[in-house]
């Protein structure tokens, strides 16, 4: 299989007159780019939901009071999930600059 995958992206990379390195790069990039759409779409519809733009506000907003805990312990923890994800997957991309 691997000799496969090398035969594809060597005539690839032929035929859009790039290197392999140059092309990989290319595709990684995007891919990168890819899942920090589909991260950030997933950030903005629970920062949607509370009205807020980070986890730090929602752990503010719990703090005062203002988001019931019991009920959104699960978004918070998914939103700081993804917070972290997309901060790791912006520094692969500038990395990739």
């Amino acid at each position: 299989m691997t000799a496969t995958i090398d035969s594809v992206i060597g005539s690839a990379a032929q035929e859009l007159q790039m290197t392999t390195e140059q092309l990989m790069v290319e595709g990684l990039r995007l891919l990168l780019n890819r899942r920090l759409r589909e991260i950030n779409a997933k950030i903005f519809e629970i920062t949607g939901r509370y009205g807020i733009s980070s986890v730090q506000e929602m752990e503010e907003r719990y703090e005062a009071g203002q988001i019931e805990e019991a009920e959104s312990w699960r978004d918070y923890q998914s939103l700081d999930h993804l917070q972290y994800k997309q901060d790791r997957l912006n520094e692969l991309i500038e990395t990739l600059e």
